[in-house]
């Protein structure tokens, strides 16, 4: 068995649950803040069995597909004591970030 920790832009989360979900996975959802932007993040532990790997893996990727968007820049600038205003910068958000563990127990109550 392995868990797998999912890591996904909150935009994502709900159609990667779906679609996980219809294919027979489950998960825990957890909340979740990072990243440049520090926008919501949305965590999922899935527990998938080793020959199941590859297909979550698969829906993963399908869904969290990164993309450009245009955001404001958070780094503010001080040039003499004086604060520059910041300026939008395009950036890349979205996409899935997945940790892959070996599961040496399971237990469920």
């Amino acid at each position: 068995m392995k868990l797998l920790i999912a890591i996904v832009q909150d935009e994502d989360a709900g159609r990667l649950i779906s679609g996980l979900l219809s294919e027979g996975f489950s998960a825990t959802k957890l909340a979740t803040t990072g990243g440049f932007l520090r926008s919501g993040n949305t965590t999922l532990l899935l527990g998938v069995e080793e020959d199941r790997c590859q297909r979550c893996l698969e829906i993963i990727e399908k869904i969290g597909k990164s993309r450009r968007q245009i955001a404001a820049n958070p780094v503010t600038l001080s040039v003499g004591g004086e604060a520059m205003t910041s300026f939008p910068m395009e950036v890349t958000v979205g996409g899935a970030t997945v940790f892959i563990l070996n599961v040496e127990q399971f237990i469920k109550y």
